[in-house]
């Protein structure tokens, strides 16, 4: 809506650049433009005289039913009738076509998040940036971009060993009842126990016995694998491709030898460094250890050479905030390889803090030292869970009281906004006028100018969607869901709406709100209630 009002001033006033905003005090109308402001400069004329030769112009055409001068914008007030059109066209597309997944943009995607390392079950901070990526695919398609999503597997280095490790200590010690002494870097937590007991089971003592820790390592890893997949469809979300670490080292003397033939690496100490601080890093970065091993960086370089070979038109990486000093070092790492890497945009996913009635969330038992994904799912709901983590930018701390969530008023918003939509289904449920769509052309302006901004309101929800997955601050969606409700609720309580000369008019509003609450909590992975 806001984009065909804006192209249709532009064509009628010829102009280029046109700017249209929403004034808070809807008195003011729905839409205001400076353009009066912005001519000025140009013309070298007053504004106001500006303004009374743009009016005219406008003030005709049936899209509006008032356009007026307030110091100098040009405040532009919807008629019902365009306002029942584009209404007509919100109620027609079912919620199946609205959740579009065909290509309509020209830009190709890949989203990698999570990628959690398989070592251990998900824990709650890879929950932020698990349901955050998720949701800004489900918006990204919904508008009409191609994207793919993805998990990178950081399966090969010392952690997986690490794993493998902690597994032979943990069947030793408590399957085989055998002294062991821990190195001071091991997984710890039942679920390492839990492993080594399933490990048992499968192969024998003889895998203790023998000190099969390669083995264990690979069959650690795999089952944390499967669990984090079990974790991450619990919440509503999977992943188009997963790539192997392990299995990319197969590309690494290509990639190397890439490096080395476009003069981006150099031997120093025994070790090879990649020239990362010719495009901006600190300092130059050790891709090759003293004892021939790569680093980590090796492996996120190897990674990066596969992706942008795969020719996608942009890339998303999101990470946690402790990656901050390596984006430039990846970034280094693709121009060296003869890439743009302002393709790649990378997004920090900061810490979350949970509470409980006031106190500090009680870890895991079977983790160790952290707090599960699992059990706070089981805690407050996947909606409940997924809402709260949209809720706050993604780059800005996240605390928030689990308890909170068990509260049913509007400090709840889960419950707040999908009380709205059950109101709404109970209205159509107890209407006789329910299956008949009116005309808002009969709505009496004096009295119903209420309903009419509820219903500007409401049309608003692809233009929140837009800007929200654009800056990449989805909370935007979950702001414009609670500032809906709130709006629904605010009228419910202050206008009678069965059994009155305009209940079927007023229905109709109703169901568009229902609609945009429906489609908003559906692109943020939640479903919506229609009783309560």
């Amino acid at each position: 809506m806001r984009k065909r009002i804006k192209s249709l001033l532009q064509n009628i006033l010829e102009v280029e650049d046109l700017i249209l905003e929403t004034p808070k005090n809807r008195d003011f109308g729905h839409f205001a433009t400076p353009i009066a402001l912005q001519l000025a400069k140009t013309l070298k004329k007053n504004p106001l005289e500006i303004a009374k030769q743009i009016i005219p112009k406008l003030e005709n055409l049936e899209i509006f039913s008032k356009v007026e001068n307030i110091n100098g914008y040009i405040n532009l007030t919807l008629s019902p009738h365009f306002l029942d059109l584009q209404a007509d066209t919100f109620l027609n597309k079912s919620l199946e076509s609205n959740l579009r997944v065909c290509s309509l943009k020209d830009s190709k995607i890949l989203l990698e998040y999570v990628s959690a390392n398989p070592t251990g079950p998900l824990h709650i901070g890879h929950a932020r940036g698990a349901i955050f990526g998720d949701t800004l695919m489900r918006l990204g398609r919904y508008l009409g971009y191609d994207i793919t999503t993805e998990y990178y597997i950081n399966d090969a280095g010392s952690q997986i060993q690490t794993l493998g490790l902690s597994i032979l200590l943990a069947g030793k010690e408590y399957l085989l009842n055998e002294e062991v002494e821990y190195p001071e870097q091991y997984y710890k937590g039942e679920y390492i126990i839990d492993i080594a007991k399933s490990a048992m089971e499968k192969f024998g003592p003889e895998i203790f016995h023998n000190n099969e820790v390669d083995k264990l390592s690979d069959y650690g890893k795999d089952l944390m694998l499967e669990e984090i997949k079990d974790n991450l469809k619990s919440i509503g979300i999977t992943f188009d491709s997963f790539i192997s670490e392990k299995d990319l080292y197969s590309q690494w003397n290509k990639t190397l030898d890439m490096l080395k033939n476009r003069n981006a690496i150099y031997e120093k100490d025994g070790k090879i460094w990649l020239k990362s601080q010719e495009f901006g890093d600190e300092k130059d970065r050790v891709i090759i250890r003293e004892n021939g091993e790569p680093t980590y960086l090796a492996g996120d370089i190897i990674y990066h050479y596969q992706k942008f070979q795969r020719n996608f038109e942009h890339y998303i990486n999101i990470w946690g905030a402790d990656h901050h000093g390596y984006i430039q070092r990846i970034k280094a790492s693709i121009e060296h390889l003869g890439y743009d890497s302002k393709h790649l945009e990378v997004i920090l996913a900061q810490m979350v803090s949970l509470l409980k009635n006031g106190e500090p969330y009680k870890m895991s038992k079977r983790a160790g030292n952290f707090i599960l994904l699992r059990d706070v799912v089981d805690d407050i709901g996947i909606d409940a869970l997924r809402f709260i983590f949209l809720s706050r930018r993604l780059d800005s701390m996240l605390e928030f009281d689990t308890s909170d969530l068990e509260k049913q008023d509007s400090s709840n918003p889960i419950f707040y906004i999908n009380y709205a939509n059950s109101r709404i289904h109970t209205l159509l449920s107890k209407s006789k006028q329910s299956d008949h769509i009116s005309c808002l052309e009969r709505l009496d302006l004096t009295l119903n100018k209420d309903a009419l901004d509820l219903l500007f309101l409401a049309m608003q929800l692809d233009y929140v969607i837009e800007s929200a997955f654009n800056e990449r601050a989805l909370q935007k969606l979950c702001d414009y869901l609670k500032e809906l409700s709130a709006g629904f609720h605010k009228f419910y309580n202050a206008h009678k709406i069965l059994d009155t000369p305009n209940e079927a008019e007023l229905l109709k509003i109703m169901r568009v709100v229902s609609h945009s609450i429906t489609l908003g909590l559906n692109l943020l992975g939640i479903q919506a209630r229609t009783k309560m």
